[in-house]
Formats: structure tokens, C-alpha cells, sequence
């Protein structure tokens, strides 16, 4: 399958992404094909580790605007990550891709705790990573943690999956005439407001020098193709 360009990547999902048609909860054939998507990177030579959101089960911010303390809220959010997490665990090892689940909140009865030299252990050892609950702190996204997650394990970039392919001016969903870039800076992308990832993950990400490659989870197989460089996406980066 030749080479992959990123060797070692942070795959950020959104909780949205594992609900299939369904207008809540986890759509198990979706769950499924993005670890099919999943198992065909890790065979191309690339090591993978993960990020997942919980808003197909419980979003924080929604919590809060509903009149739950904000920070209890945002603790609940991190439980459904952890949900997910288990959810794609099982997906992969169907398919014999070994996988380890690490959550910020220690619950060592369903996972690991989060421990970084653990994680690059694993990471090494051909298995893929899917980290749980955030940060672990509440007002922090999962965006956030996944910026985080990928400096720590010294990715060579973060693969950010999303509903559309690549990053536009406008939700192309709603705006007819949206435009779509092939490619951005960092500070184009703070100053446009252009509501990729939060800015907290796009700054964390440009301290890092960890390029953010946006694009479609729909797309099967497209995983892959942007892991060696190829296909349709968004590569936000310095220009420098």
C-alpha cells in the first residue's frame, strides 16, 4: 500500500459521527465501518490513536443551558465518551485490531487510566489508543483533548473526521455557494471564526507544529488515502 506521509496520528470523532440516521445514541453498522476504515490505516503502516466526543448521548453544554451545574455537566459529557470509547473497542477487536481504552476519569473497572508512556507503549506495539473522558477536567472540549493528546503521543498530525469533506466558509449543508479550502494556516482559520475545532485545539495545535487534516467520515476509505497524503481534505498548517 506503499508508505503512509503520517506515520503516527490522533483520530478525532465526533459523538454525532457514531449515530448513523439515528437522532440519538450508537448506530452499531456505523460504529462498524469507521473501524473498518480504521483496521485499512493501521494495515498501511500508520499507528492510530483516538478521540471521541459523547454528543450522540450527552453534551455538556446542552446540560448546562438545561440547569445542570455546568461542571457537573461537563463530567456527565465525559462518561458518554467513555461509552463511545467501549463502543469502538468492541467495533476493532471484531475486526483483530487490539485496542486499549485509557480515560482521564480512573474507572479501572471497564478501562485504563490514562498513563502517557503506557499509551506510547501500546501506540508501538501496533495497538490502537482511544482515549476517554476529555481531559478530564470540565470547560475543556473534547477538541481540546484531542490537540492535547496528539502533542503528548508526538503525532505527526491530527486527523480531524467530519460530516463534510474538508473545511468551507460556510456549512455547505445550508449555504449553496460555500466555498471550500484545500488548505489554511492556523491564523486564518482563528481569525475567519471558521468553527473547525475550538480555538483552544487549533492554538494548542500550532504551539505543536501538528498539522490538522480535516475531512469526511462518510467517505469510506478515505482515511486511508489523507494518511498517505492523497484524497479529498483540508490541511491546516503554518505557510511558513
Amino acid at each position: 500500500m506503499g508508505t503512509p506521509k503520517y506515520g503516527r496520528v490522533l483520530l478525532k470523532v465526533s459523538g454525532e459521527a457514531l449515530m448513523g440516521d439515528q437522532a440519538y445514541g450508537i448506530d452499531v453498522a456505523t460504529v462498524d465501518r469507521i473501524a473498518a476504515d480504521v483496521e485499512e490505516a493501521i494495515r498501511g503502516g500508520s499507528q492510530i490513536c483516538m478521540v471521541v466526543g459523547g454528543g450522540n448521548i450527552f453534551r455538556g453544554l446542552a446540560g448546562a443551558a438545561r440547569g445542570i451545574d455546568r461542571a457537573t455537566a461537563d463530567y456527565m459529557g465525559m462518561l458518554a465518551t467513555v461509552m463511545n470509547a467501549l463502543a469502538l473497542q468492541a467495533a476493532l477487536e471484531r475486526l483483530d485490531i487490539p485496542s486499549r481504552v485509557q480515560s482521564a476519569i480512573p474507572m479501572s473497572t471497564v478501562c485504563e487510566p490514562y498513563i502517557r508512556r503506557r499509551a506510547i507503549r501500546h501506540l508501538e506495539k501496533g495497538r490502537v489508543v482511544i482515549f476517554a473522558a476529555g481531559t478530564g477536567n470540565p470547560f475543556f472540549t473534547t477538541d481540546t483533548a484531542a490537540a492535547l493528546r496528539a502533542a503528548e503521543m508526538n503525532c505527526n498530525a491530527m486527523m480531524k473526521a467530519t460530516q463534510v469533506d474538508g473545511v468551507y466558509s460556510a456549512d455547505p449543508k445550508k449555504v449553496k455557494d460555500a466555498v471550500r479550502y484545500d488548505s489554511l494556516s492556523y491564523h486564518e482559520v482563528l481569525s475567519r471564526d471558521l468553527q473547525v475545532m475550538d480555538a483552544s485545539a487549533i492554538s494548542l495545535s500550532r504551539e505543536n507544529k501538528i498539522p490538522i487534516i480535516v475531512f469526511s467520515i462518510h467517505d469510506r476509505g478515505s482515511l486511508a488515502q489523507v494518511l498517505k497524503g492523497q484524497g479529498r481534505a483540508t490541511v491546516i498548517e503554518d505557510r511558513t
